[in-house]
């Protein structure tokens, strides 16, 4: 069996070395073929240099330095790319994911699930609106999204092999590797654990980046603002074909009780305000096609080690994406045990 372990890094200088350090005594109680993907995204730190003196030292480490900070969806997408293991753990860098958790991994795997995801009972040592935000966000998608998506569960899992090929079918740029990863299926199970402090630094997604990461979340998997700007839409017409009822039985009723309705410039507003809020929403959508249909890169490839360059093409372009493998009818849990 061969294991994979991908870690998109961004700052986390003061992290990488505890982290290897943990990952390695992991891996050394797995006593599997390992191999260890950095992916630096552009980091401004010696996170780089750091990766670097690792992989000098150690074959099983290898690493990928982006040109510029792509982001983190990004960043995981180039490290799947290019894992070749059986398995395929995906995981941050900052110790919040603990490696000790990919031997109980390996077990669900061995014993036929394709999909195993960390699921969160406790995020310590995070902010109020850090635990507030995402408890939301999870929910608002169980509702709103055509996608299963588990609660409170990050990108941290392990994934088979077939999965991982599945994975790289997807050519959006607006990256959800969460949401990819429950939208395709297979056979998926969580195991819960309490998510530790940060070992050191500083959290890399602030207001503004959490939000725009749950808009991006919500408009890849939802058409659910559209509706509801339709649902407003259609509440304003109401509101109003009721005032113009209303002001005629006025008319013709002066003594009635029914309420006088003058207040042009206030429906003005309202209707110019809705009008505004679904522009807004189609702008959003209108958006998110215009980099689709661009076709860019989804990241350049400034420093690799590891990989024959021959073999693979650092600089991923859409239309080059590898097409999942077919899936043996003999591709089960014996087959697993006998790699393993």
């Amino acid at each position: 069996m061969r294991l994979s372990v991908v870690l998109p890094v961004f700052n986390e200088t003061e992290n990488i070395n505890p982290l290897y350090a943990r990952l390695t005594a992991t891996l050394e109680r797995i006593a599997c073929d390992a191999e260890i993907i950095f992916v630096d995204d552009g980091s401004t730190d010696e996170s780089l240099r750091t990766i670097e003196r690792l992989a000098e030292n150690d074959s099983r480490v290898k690493f990928l330095s982006l040109s510029r900070n792509f982001g983190h969806e990004i960043a995981s997408t180039a490290g799947l790319d290019h894992a070749d293991g059986d398995a395929v753990v995906l995981m941050d860098a900052d110790l919040q994911d603990p490696p000790e958790l990919i031997e109980s991994m390996l077990d669900r795997w061995l014993h036929g699930f394709d999909v195993v995801y960390a699921t969160r009972l406790r995020r310590n040592g995070e902010s109020m609106w850090k635990r507030i935000g995402p408890y939301l966000f999870y929910r608002a998608m169980r509702v709103c999204a055509a996608v299963d998506l588990p609660l409170d569960t990050g990108d941290f899992r392990l994934m088979d092999r077939r999965v991982v090929e599945a994975f790289r079918k997807f050519p959006e740029s607006g990256r959800f590797v969460r949401g990819i990863v429950s939208w395709m299926g297979f056979r998926q199970t969580a195991i819960e654990f309490e998510r530790p402090a940060r070992h050191a630094g500083v959290g890399k997604y602030g207001v503004t980046k959490l939000l725009r990461f749950g808009l991006d979340g919500l408009l890849s998997f939802s058409i659910a603002p559209l509706r509801f700007a339709t649902l407003i839409g259609f509440v304003c017409v109401l509101a109003a074909l009721g005032g113009c009822s209303a002001s005629l039985l006025r008319n013709f009723f002066p003594e009635s009780s029914l309420p006088a309705f003058s207040l042009a410039p206030l429906g003005v507003l309202l209707l110019g305000g809705t009008q505004l809020l679904a522009i807004g929403v189609l702008g959003e959508y209108v958006g998110r096609t215009h980099r689709e249909v661009m076709r860019r890169p989804l990241y350049l490839v400034d420093k690799s080690r590891g990989w024959d360059r021959k073999a693979r093409r650092l600089d991923r372009r859409l239309d080059s994406r590898p097409q999942p493998q077919a899936i043996d009818d003999d591709d089960s849990l014996p087959a697993r045990q006998e790699a393993a």
